[in-house]
């Protein structure tokens, strides 16, 4: 798994703070992070509910306004990156509309972007493709399970092509089977694609099995509080999970989490 690392960072943060004033007063939700996300990069952010992992996402989508600090995507502010289709997102549920076939819903943003309808139809069998789901643009999201839903959302976010993918948990409520096996086709389709992957997750085995490399964050307030490279080889056969360098790599994701944790009161 190699980055270009001479090249400018996609994403960097520095010094940067979120605090979400509240009736109940403010809350501290980033503080003073510092991250610096090279292209090609597959990070996943772990840590307990709380901690800013998804805020840090909502960030780098303009979704979230920054109240200190400085965050840039592609080198330019994230609401710049936004109008440039720098980044497809994909949320916690899938989000389809279910009136509409897979194939339309992942049409939706090449619609709303203005992509001609030959060009509409070119990029939804590509992406179906991709996420190995060729024959299903005519099904209703309620014909899919819940995986291929999942897989469907992942497609309507690669749709335009963007050079980042953002994904807050899109796995997280899979059961184990099928989540793994999802595991398998994201780092399948990052290898072919190259795209530049941002990925939130409470799973610590999916965090080291998936990323090159594993950000873990602490709450109150939210903070970076390690930054794990990982050691694993690109192919990456789910029984690497019982592997020393995997065990390993875990064991300091934990001790990292145990360690926020010593924060809280």
């Amino acid at each position: 798994m190699t980055n270009e690392s001479n090249s400018q960072p996609v994403i960097e943060a520095r010094q940067l703070d979120l605090t979400f004033e509240t009736n109940d007063g403010p809350v501290h939700a980033l503080k003073d992070v510092d991250l610096t996300v090279e292209k090609g990069d597959f990070v996943s952010f772990i840590g307990p509910s709380g901690c800013g992992k998804t805020t840090f996402l909502r960030c780098i989508a303009a979704l979230e306004a920054p109240t200190g600090g400085t965050l840039s995507v592609n080198g330019m502010t994230p609401d710049e990156a936004r109008r440039q289709r720098a980044y497809g997102y994909v949320f916690q549920a899938a989000g389809l509309y279910p009136w509409r076939t897979i194939a339309k819903n992942i049409k939706l943003p090449l619609e709303i972007m203005g992509y001609s309808r030959e060009k509409q139809q070119e990029r939804v069998k590509s992406v179906l493709e991709l996420v190995d789901l060729e024959g299903f643009g005519e099904k209703f999201p309620w014909q899919l399970s819940g995986g291929m839903q999942q897989r469907a959302s992942i497609a309507r976010a690669l749709a335009f092509d963007a050079d980042i993918l953002l994904m807050d948990e899109p796995f997280g409520a899979l059961d184990e089977i099928v989540r793994d096996h999802l595991n398998e086709q994201l780092l399948a389709l990052w290898a072919r694609t190259g795209k530049t992957i941002g990925f939130v997750t409470h799973s610590i085995p999916e965090a080291v099995y998936l990323s090159t490399r594993i950000v873990v964050m602490s709450p109150r307030p939210g903070r970076i509080t390690d930054v794990i490279e990982s050691p694993l080889p690109s192919e990456r056969p789910l029984d690497i999970r019982d592997s020393p360098e995997f065990i390993e790599v875990a064991h300091r994701v934990r001790e990292g989490l145990r360690a926020g944790h010593s924060y809280d009161e």
